[in-house]
């Protein structure tokens, strides 16, 4: 089970109440686990409940943001460590570097893409670590079927399809975070990223 789990969500909260529930449940049963929490460093939206359940929980939080977006006063301001980076893409390497497993809530553009890239780096074997995404009220299911219709049209094995999980249930997303992960999703040959 992984010690530091990154959390991927909205800076909105949403229109559905079960993704605010979900992110404070999440959050809360990470600190009575003593897991750190990962994050984009956030005080709003489903991001803002996240840490402010951990920390409630007793649980250690740290936020990594881009400067850009420390300066337009988003930064949590009570969290237990809060990085500030150059760039998108440094806060996306230093977010991976820090934690041991990935979660996925509802979101937006930004979720979509560190989930994507996230789960393409262990398709490469970059990283041996899980990805789960919460499918809470049937969020993912479309994102799900699209992307079995991936495999369907055979560019993307399904080893590879894998590494993307699926959860149903706070009992289910930490269930998925303990299972192992293959490095790469399985054998492959260099060029075949199908």
């Amino acid at each position: 089970m992984p010690d530091s789990i990154c959390v991927y969500c909205g800076s909105n909260p949403g229109f559905d109440p079960a993704f605010r529930a979900a992110a404070i449940e999440l959050g809360t049963e990470i600190g009575r686990r003593g897991q750190r929490l990962i994050y984009g460093g956030s005080h709003l939206g489903m991001m803002g409940l996240l840490a402010d359940s951990v920390l409630a929980a007793g649980g250690q939080v740290t936020g990594v943001m881009p400067r850009l977006l420390v300066e337009k006063e988003a930064a949590h301001r009570g969290l237990s460590d809060l990085r500030t980076v150059d760039s998108m893409h440094e806060r996306k390497m230093l977010m991976a570097d820090l934690a041991e497993g990935f979660v996925s809530l509802p979101g937006g553009y930004g979720t979509l893409d560190e989930t994507f890239e996230i789960v393409t780096w262990s398709q490469l074997g970059l990283h041996a670590k899980p990805v789960v995404l919460w499918n809470i009220s049937g969020f993912y299911n479309p994102l799900f079927k699209f992307l079995d219709g991936i495999v369907t049209a055979g560019l993307l094995r399904p080893q590879h399809r894998a590494l993307m999980r699926e959860a149903r249930s706070l009992e289910e997303v930490f269930s998925r975070l303990a299972e192992p992960v293959e490095a790469g999703g399985g054998k492959w040959l260099p060029g075949d990223l199908r």
